[in-house]
């Protein structure tokens, strides 16, 4: 089954957070990461969950240990400290 991220934080201004984002591309390709998501909490479009499917757990854990996304992360205007969450799918729902 897939391994996944779960990421819930605060950032100063979107735009420039999805510009740094967009530009961390490879980096997060060549961690391991496979696709994923990013959603804004309804009436505050700066309060992001993102959810990044990986190879494994074990790459995305070195991810989020990385100096270069706590770089990426400073430049995007994260302004606080991050909830991590590190998920095992276990099974899927199916659609109604």
């Amino acid at each position: 089954m897939a391994a996944y991220l779960f990421m819930r934080h605060k950032v100063a201004d979107y735009k420039k957070w999805k510009s740094v984002f967009e530009g961390a591309r490879t980096l997060r390709r060549d961690g391991g990461q496979k696709a994923g998501q990013i959603f804004q909490v309804e009436g505050d479009p700066n309060n992001l969950l993102v959810i990044l499917e990986w190879e494994s757990l074990d790459k995305a854990h070195k991810f989020t240990q990385s100096a270069e996304l706590r770089q990426a992360m400073q430049q995007a205007g994260v302004v606080e400290q991050p909830e991590v969450y590190f998920l095992s799918e276990v099974t899927s729902v199916p659609k109604p």
